[in-house]
């Protein structure tokens, strides 16, 4: 079953849990993910909402990580250049997501900066989302 405007609309700007992200100096957090995840690729990002999927729709995490994304609005700067400012992005699934202004996929830590959402959403919503 296809994902229809109307629901992609309301999981977008519908309400959610707000989420406090990083408001301090940016460059205070990407010391913070430096030191924390030396030599690991990070991205910047502002209006954000973690997309957590049900676990029914998505093989087995390790280590009993829930499938979580982030789908971010606004990319403020990305470390790799592989995302434009500006531009949006969605992550792959999480591996960590301890510290609040922090979520870590397998290859890079995304940085949260502002407050977001944290929402629910189906495997195929999130699927729908492509560059």
């Amino acid at each position: 079953m296809a994902v229809t405007l109307d629901e992609v609309t309301e999981f977008l700007y519908g309400g959610g849990e707000v989420v406090h992200g990083w408001t301090d100096d940016r460059g205070e957090l990407v010391q913070a993910a430096e030191q924390r995840f030396p030599g690991k690729a990070f991205c910047l990002v502002k209006r954000w909402i973690i997309v957590e999927i049900p676990a029914n729709e998505v093989e087995p995490l390790p280590d009993g990580i829930a499938p979580m994304i982030v789908l971010a609005h606004e990319v403020i700067y990305d470390s790799q250049g592989r995302f434009v400012p500006g531009s949006w992005v969605r992550s792959t699934y999480a591996i960590s997501h301890e510290h609040p202004s922090m979520f870590e996929t397998r290859n890079t830590v995304y940085l949260l900066v502002g407050d977001g959402y944290k929402k629910q959403a189906s495997l195929e919503m999130v699927l729908s989302f492509r560059p």
